[in-house]
């Protein structure tokens, strides 16, 4: 498989309802954070950047490929987004460009990745969650603005949702106050339909200070039916410094 028809695709940039329970996602307490108005959800981010990955690569990327996303600055709220794709040799990069500058970068390839994920000092397990893949998950692409016909088509859970269930586990056990989703390394085993329940087992392998705040690492495991369909290397900013 190559990376050859792989094309730019372009979308206005939005928050999703559920993302207000992040303050840095509103408008207020993304300018409470520093920034000019609401900061729109890496996932929703890297949900655009799949784009023109799954539209040249299809179910197999989605079943078998892998991603690496970093989030370098910002995408705010109704920013116009192109999603500007390069092939290299084995894979592609697909940078967001708001406004000619790049504010994020993701790596896929459409074979699995064996490279191992990152050990630190802490093996803290958090408490197992089961979600099913109903409601916000169900249609999350296209919400967030990603219309490509092949989820309704055939009925698998955007591949966005992964790095949001991951979310949802910094959610729960990390943070209170805003946060920020700032990497993410993402293996696909397998698609997923709607209505499945997915089953989020969670390990908290780092934490450490930078200057912008206090870092979180996470390997996160996704099965359904026994079977794994995704597992991540997740990376959050839980705690910001004034």
């Amino acid at each position: 498989m190559t990376a050859g028809m792989l094309g730019k695709w372009s979308v206005r940039a939005q928050n999703l309802p559920e993302h207000a329970s992040n303050p840095i996602h509103t408008d207020e307490g993304g300018r409470a954070a520093g920034f000019d108005a609401a900061v729109v959800a890496g996932v929703t981010v890297y949900a655009y950047l799949t784009r023109p990955v799954v539209e040249a690569w299809g179910v197999e990327w989605l079943s078998r490929g892998t991603a690496e996303i970093r989030f370098t600055s910002p995408v705010m709220d109704n920013d116009p987004v192109d999603c500007v794709p390069e092939e290299f040799d084995g894979g592609a990069k697909v940078w967001a460009m708001v406004f000619g500058k790049s504010r994020a970068r993701l790596i896929a390839t459409p074979s699995p990745d064996d490279r191992a994920f990152a050990t630190g000092p802490l093996h803290e397990l958090f408490e197992q969650q089961v979600e099913p893949l109903v409601g916000e998950w169900e249609n999350y692409g296209l919400r967030a603005g990603d219309d490509l016909g092949l989820y309704a088509e055939t009925g698998i859970v955007h591949p966005a949702v992964w790095p949001s269930l991951a979310n949802s586990v910094v959610k729960r056990n990390l943070v209170e106050g805003p946060w920020i989703h700032t990497r993410s390394r993402i293996r696909h085993h397998s698609t997923a339909q709607v209505g499945a329940a997915a089953v989020v087992d969670a390990v908290l392998v780092d934490r450490f200070e930078t200057r912008s705040g206090l870092r979180a690492v996470l390997d996160v495991r996704i099965s359904v039916d026994g079977v794994l369909v995704a597992s991540l290397e997740h990376e959050a900013l839980v705690s910001l410094h004034p």
